[in-house]
């Protein structure tokens, strides 16, 4: 179970314990009217386990305001400095100890799979009875006087009490025997009874909740639900017997004829008579207790009860989320880029003039070219949309899913001119404005697990440079132009590869980074995620040459092209490198268009 999977759980889990919590304040003020509306309440609450709010805001974002085009929220903006950190880094002592997994990543997995078949085991056990029932039954005509419908009757040798057995067939099962214990007044309001969960679908409801039940049967609330629910749909169908003039007196006589000749049905979605607290239900089935119908002030407040569970997550993803990113976030690697908070979308500028045409399928010019000019002008040519996306937001290709497939295939020329000079940070947000306006383009991140290398210790342990205090200076923007002229020490966290389109070797030169920029570096080199699982906390030096990439080249074996670099990695810097699968940050393109070309 990984870390973003545990955080999307406990959030769910938290939302429908919420949503719990505000039914049972619905159903208290509801108590006075018909509990087949307090039942399905808790219907309602059972299905928000099986649908996250996520779901919801996904939904959401697949539509948009039609007021007014919303523009895409980029999480980030990117400068152009390549050896310059924006962050100062604090000392910190580093440890090289082994990686130790946590516990608990294989351990909750596995208490879950075990109560999970228990459950199954369980309710596997309770069926049994049933099916045996079921499989030694047969049809039984009950005569004229009896008002059965068009719901078949079947009697079986087993003691199990009168109950509706199926969901898209069902049938009343009959304990044999019984009909000649009752009089036909009161067979006929146990019948009524029958015909009421047959009507509401309540066998299909109850499946559905043991489904959850399996799911989550860690959350004792779960199980609480089931409770409420079994009192609330008995009680419905004891008034519907009500409502059709059947005798009270005699409904509960025939109940506690039941009772005294029948066992309780063993599973919540085989519909029987005697469910829920029966001397409460016969108290007020004595009394002809009623519920009062709604009145339209609380149609409406339920009615917006719901719409407000249910449209809220889905108003919030009609507008492309915002991502305001944290202090560890801020500095992540793609190509040798860093990036920074990004000032508020109606503070952008924006291009004064944009010309996109399809590429011209006769231009013989060689290549493609991506170009940020002087003068607050971008210049593409031969470029697929993709590689605006990735351009715009900073992003590796392979951390781009989803979107038609016309985004990678077709290519666009692309001249866009800003009023004014711009920096190479700045024509990157307006390319994500234009991105928005012109493409229509919506997008989300997450996380998802993918392939990926995963990086660990080597056997003799890391074998990297600790990085010195004062060995570096922050060369950052801000205080670039306060170094004095006489600074030759390196800046801190430059780390960058040179020399992949000169072979033989490329160089890496990185100043006090930590693994998760030892990664990002890595990824960048093989053009591929990598996950950081070494353990390793602290800062180091690093200055080697990697043998260039080959194509065919894994950790388990490719070309016999000299020294790998994995061989390289695992003796200089004591890392290895091996195919695996890890949580990897991701760019979801939720909507793309083709532009209008002017």
């Amino acid at each position: 179970m990984t870390e973003s999977f545990s955080s999307a759980l406990f959030a769910h889990l938290w939302q429908s314990t919420l949503v719990i919590g505000v039914v049972w304040l619905a159903a208290l003020a509801l108590r006075g009217n018909r509990p087949r509306v307090r039942y399905w309440l808790w219907t309602a609450a059972s299905l928000k386990f099986l649908v996250p709010f996520s779901w919801l805001v996904a939904f959401g974002s697949w539509f948009e305001w039609r007021s007014a085009p919303a523009i895409a929220k980029p999480a980030a903006t990117f400068v152009e400095e390549i050896l310059a950190s924006p962050l100062p880094v604090a000392a910190s002592t580093s440890s090289l100890s082994g990686v130790q997994s946590p516990a608990w990543l294989w351990v909750l997995p596995s208490v879950w799979i075990a109560g999970f078949l228990f459950v199954l085991f369980w309710w596997w056990r309770q069926w049994r009875p049933v099916r045996s029932a079921l499989r030694q039954a047969r049809p039984v005509q009950l005569g004229t006087a009896y008002d059965v419908g068009n719901l078949d009757v079947m009697s079986s040798p087993s003691t199990l009490e009168p109950g509706i057995v199926g969901i898209w067939r069902p049938v009343l099962l009959l304990p044999e025997g019984l009909v000649d214990r009752l009089t036909p007044a009161q067979l006929n309001a146990l019948i009524a009874h029958e015909r009421c969960h047959v009507r509401c679908h309540d066998n299909l409801a109850a499946a559905v909740h043991m489904l959850v039940e399996t799911i989550f049967w860690f959350h004792p609330l779960v199980w609480w639900i089931e409770r409420r629910m079994i009192d609330e749909r008995e009680r419905a169908c004891d008034e519907a017997v009500l409502r059709a003039g059947n005798d009270p007196d005699e409904y509960a006589e025939g109940i506690l004829t039941v009772c005294r000749f029948t066992l309780r049905t063993p599973l919540a979605c085989v519909t029987g008579v005697t469910g829920s607290d029966l001397r409460t239900r016969l108290e007020s089935i004595a009394r002809s207790d009623l519920g009062t119908r709604l009145t339209f002030g609380r149609r409406i407040a339920i009615g917006l009860l719901g719409a407000a569970i249910v449209g809220a997550p889905v108003l919030s993803g009609l507008t492309p989320p915002f991502h305001v990113l944290t202090a560890e976030q801020i500095r992540v690697a793609t190509h040798g880029r860093f990036v920074q908070n990004a000032a508020p979308a109606g503070q952008r500028r924006v291009f004064d003039v944009v010309s996109i045409k399809r590429t011209d399928p006769n231009d013989t010019r060689p290549g493609a070219d991506f170009t940020a000019l002087p003068g607050g002008r971008l210049l593409a040519r031969n470029n697929a949309v993709s590689n605006f996306i990735t351009n715009g937001f900073g992003v590796p290709n392979y951390t781009v899913v989803g979107g038609p497939e016309w985004m990678r295939v077709d290519r666009y020329d692309l001249d866009a001119r800003a009023a004014g000079d711009a920096s190479r940070a700045e024509l990157m947000l307006m390319l994500q404005t234009l991105l928005a306006e012109r493409f229509q383009f919506r997008m989300h991140r997450e996380t998802r697990e993918l392939p990926a290398y995963v990086l660990t210790l080597a056997r003799g342990g890391a074998r990297l440079q600790l990085s010195k205090d004062g060995g570096c200076v922050d060369r950052s923007p801000a205080n670039r132009n306060s170094l004095p002229a006489s600074e030759k020490r390196p800046g801190c966290g430059n780390n960058f590869l040179n020399g992949r389109s000169n072979p033989p070797n490329v160089t890496w030169t990185a100043v006090r980074i930590d693994m998760r920029g030892v990664a990002e570096a890595l990824a960048g080199y093989f053009r591929r995620p990598v996950v950081d699982r070494t353990g390793l906390t602290g800062f180091f030096d690093i200055q080697i040459d990697l043998p260039p990439l080959q194509p065919a080249t894994s950790p388990d074996g490719g070309p016999d092209s000299g020294v790998s670099v994995f061989t390289v990695l695992q003796e200089q810097l004591g890392l290895r490198v091996e195919e695996g699968r890890g949580p990897v940050e991701v760019l979801v393109v939720d909507r793309l268009e083709r532009p209008i070309e002017n």
